[in-house]
Protein backbone atom coordinates (compact mmCIF):
# COMPACT_ATOMS: atom_id res chain seq x y z
CA UNK A 1 0.00 0.00 0.00
CA UNK A 2 1.05 3.60 -0.54
CA UNK A 3 2.63 5.28 2.47
CA UNK A 4 0.21 7.33 4.52
CA UNK A 5 0.79 10.95 3.59
CA UNK A 6 1.12 13.36 6.48
CA UNK A 7 0.54 17.04 6.06
CA UNK A 8 0.89 19.80 8.60
CA UNK A 9 -2.16 21.98 8.96
CA UNK A 10 -2.01 25.74 8.51
CA UNK A 11 -4.38 28.67 8.73
CA UNK A 12 -4.13 32.21 7.45
CA UNK A 13 -3.51 33.72 4.04
CA UNK A 14 -1.17 31.62 1.92
CA UNK A 15 0.54 34.79 0.70
CA UNK A 16 0.97 36.30 4.19
CA UNK A 17 4.20 38.24 4.66
CA UNK A 18 5.02 36.36 7.85
CA UNK A 19 4.98 32.59 8.17
CA UNK A 20 5.05 31.10 11.65
CA UNK A 21 5.66 27.43 12.28
CA UNK A 22 5.02 26.22 15.81
CA UNK A 23 6.37 22.92 17.09
CA UNK A 24 4.21 21.91 20.04
CA UNK A 25 2.84 18.90 21.86
CA UNK A 26 -0.77 18.63 22.98
CA UNK A 27 0.56 17.28 26.31
CA UNK A 28 3.12 20.03 26.91
CA UNK A 29 2.06 22.40 29.75
CA UNK A 30 4.18 25.28 28.35
CA UNK A 31 2.42 24.86 25.00
CA UNK A 32 -0.99 24.97 26.68
CA UNK A 33 0.08 28.11 28.58
CA UNK A 34 1.31 29.82 25.39
CA UNK A 35 -1.96 28.85 23.72
CA UNK A 36 -4.08 30.17 26.61
CA UNK A 37 -2.19 33.46 26.82
CA UNK A 38 -1.52 34.23 23.16
CA UNK A 39 -3.54 32.24 20.63
CA UNK A 40 -6.64 34.47 20.58
CA UNK A 41 -4.54 37.62 20.09
CA UNK A 42 -2.33 36.01 17.45
CA UNK A 43 -5.37 34.76 15.54
CA UNK A 44 -7.36 38.02 15.76
CA UNK A 45 -4.52 40.48 15.14
CA UNK A 46 -2.37 38.60 12.66
CA UNK A 47 -3.87 35.44 11.21
CA UNK A 48 -7.42 36.67 10.58
CA UNK A 49 -6.08 39.94 9.12
CA UNK A 50 -3.97 38.13 6.51
CA UNK A 51 -0.60 39.19 7.94
CA UNK A 52 0.43 35.75 9.22
CA UNK A 53 0.21 32.19 7.95
CA UNK A 54 0.43 29.85 10.91
CA UNK A 55 1.45 26.22 10.55
CA UNK A 56 1.31 23.73 13.36
CA UNK A 57 3.85 20.92 13.63
CA UNK A 58 2.87 18.28 16.16
CA UNK A 59 5.45 16.88 18.54
CA UNK A 60 4.93 13.52 20.22
CA UNK A 61 6.89 13.09 23.43
CA UNK A 62 4.43 10.44 24.60
CA UNK A 63 1.57 8.32 23.33
CA UNK A 64 -1.05 10.64 24.79
CA UNK A 65 0.29 13.46 22.61
CA UNK A 66 0.17 11.20 19.56
CA UNK A 67 -3.38 10.08 20.34
CA UNK A 68 -4.45 13.70 20.82
CA UNK A 69 -3.01 14.59 17.41
CA UNK A 70 -4.81 11.64 15.83
CA UNK A 71 -8.04 12.88 17.42
CA UNK A 72 -7.47 16.43 16.12
CA UNK A 73 -6.68 15.11 12.63
CA UNK A 74 -9.74 12.87 12.67
CA UNK A 75 -12.00 15.82 11.92
CA UNK A 76 -9.97 16.80 8.89
CA UNK A 77 -8.51 20.20 8.15
CA UNK A 78 -11.83 21.93 8.73
CA UNK A 79 -12.07 20.94 12.39
CA UNK A 80 -8.37 20.59 13.18
CA UNK A 81 -7.68 23.98 14.78
CA UNK A 82 -10.96 23.91 16.72
CA UNK A 83 -10.09 20.53 18.18
CA UNK A 84 -6.51 21.68 18.83
CA UNK A 85 -7.99 24.60 20.83
CA UNK A 86 -9.99 22.18 22.96
CA UNK A 87 -7.00 19.89 23.49
CA UNK A 88 -4.92 22.76 24.87
CA UNK A 89 -7.78 24.39 26.82
CA UNK A 90 -8.75 21.11 28.49
CA UNK A 91 -5.28 19.53 28.71
CA UNK A 92 -5.55 19.12 32.50
CA UNK A 93 -8.83 17.26 32.10
CA UNK A 94 -8.13 14.80 29.29
CA UNK A 95 -4.43 14.07 29.86
CA UNK A 96 -4.31 13.91 33.66
CA UNK A 97 -4.60 10.15 34.02
CA UNK A 98 -2.13 7.31 34.28
CA UNK A 99 -4.76 5.06 32.73
CA UNK A 100 -4.44 4.99 28.92
CA UNK A 101 -8.02 3.72 28.50
CA UNK A 102 -9.30 6.72 30.45
CA UNK A 103 -7.26 9.11 28.29
CA UNK A 104 -8.68 7.53 25.12
CA UNK A 105 -12.21 7.92 26.51
CA UNK A 106 -11.47 11.57 27.38
CA UNK A 107 -10.19 12.21 23.84
CA UNK A 108 -13.29 10.57 22.40
CA UNK A 109 -15.45 12.87 24.53
CA UNK A 110 -13.64 15.85 23.00
CA UNK A 111 -14.07 14.37 19.53
CA UNK A 112 -17.79 13.86 20.12
CA UNK A 113 -18.15 17.47 21.24
CA UNK A 114 -16.57 18.42 17.88
CA UNK A 115 -19.27 16.46 16.06
CA UNK A 116 -17.63 13.09 15.40
CA UNK A 117 -19.13 9.74 16.29
CA UNK A 118 -17.49 6.84 18.13
CA UNK A 119 -17.05 4.74 15.00
CA UNK A 120 -15.14 7.55 13.29
CA UNK A 121 -13.02 8.24 16.37
CA UNK A 122 -12.26 4.54 16.92
CA UNK A 123 -11.15 4.20 13.30
CA UNK A 124 -8.85 7.23 13.64
CA UNK A 125 -7.35 6.15 16.96
CA UNK A 126 -6.75 2.58 15.78
CA UNK A 127 -5.08 3.58 12.50
CA UNK A 128 -1.62 2.09 13.06
CA UNK A 129 -0.31 3.13 9.66
CA UNK A 130 -1.31 6.72 10.36
CA UNK A 131 0.36 6.59 13.79
CA UNK A 132 3.62 5.30 12.28
CA UNK A 133 3.53 7.89 9.51
CA UNK A 134 2.93 10.70 12.01
CA UNK A 135 5.81 9.63 14.23
CA UNK A 136 8.19 9.31 11.24
CA UNK A 137 7.10 12.76 9.96
CA UNK A 138 7.61 14.33 13.39
CA UNK A 139 11.03 12.73 13.94
CA UNK A 140 12.31 13.79 10.53
CA UNK A 141 11.19 17.44 10.83
CA UNK A 142 12.03 17.84 14.51
CA UNK A 143 15.59 16.70 13.82
CA UNK A 144 15.98 18.57 10.51
CA UNK A 145 14.83 21.84 12.12
CA UNK A 146 16.98 21.34 15.23
CA UNK A 147 14.06 21.61 17.63
CA UNK A 148 14.94 20.68 21.20
CA UNK A 149 11.85 21.56 23.18
CA UNK A 150 8.30 22.81 22.94
CA UNK A 151 6.96 25.20 22.11
CA UNK A 152 9.48 26.27 19.48
CA UNK A 153 8.57 28.85 16.85
CA UNK A 154 10.04 29.63 13.47
CA UNK A 155 9.13 33.12 12.33
CA UNK A 156 10.03 33.43 8.66
CA UNK A 157 12.58 30.70 9.22
CA UNK A 158 14.25 32.11 12.34
CA UNK A 159 14.05 29.88 15.41
CA UNK A 160 12.65 31.25 18.69
CA UNK A 161 11.96 29.52 21.97
CA UNK A 162 8.90 30.13 24.13
CA UNK A 163 8.25 33.81 24.92
CA UNK A 164 5.63 36.15 26.24
CA UNK A 165 3.14 37.97 24.02
CA UNK A 166 4.94 41.34 23.93
CA UNK A 167 8.18 39.75 22.78
CA UNK A 168 6.39 37.52 20.28
CA UNK A 169 4.43 40.47 18.87
CA UNK A 170 7.69 42.46 18.52
CA UNK A 171 9.26 39.62 16.51
CA UNK A 172 6.23 39.45 14.19
CA UNK A 173 6.00 43.24 13.80
CA UNK A 174 9.72 43.43 12.93
CA UNK A 175 9.16 40.90 10.13
CA UNK A 176 6.08 42.77 8.88
CA UNK A 177 8.11 46.01 8.78
CA UNK A 178 10.78 44.52 6.48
Amino acid sequence: PAATEVKDFAIGAEDAKVKIVEYASFTCPHCARFHADNWAKLKADYIDTGKVRFEYHEVYFDRYGLWAAMTARCGGELRYFGIADMLFDKQQEWAASDNPAEVVENLKKLGRSAGMDDATLDACLKDGAQAEALVAHFEKNFKADGVEGTPTFFVNGTKHSNMGWDEFKAVIDAELAK
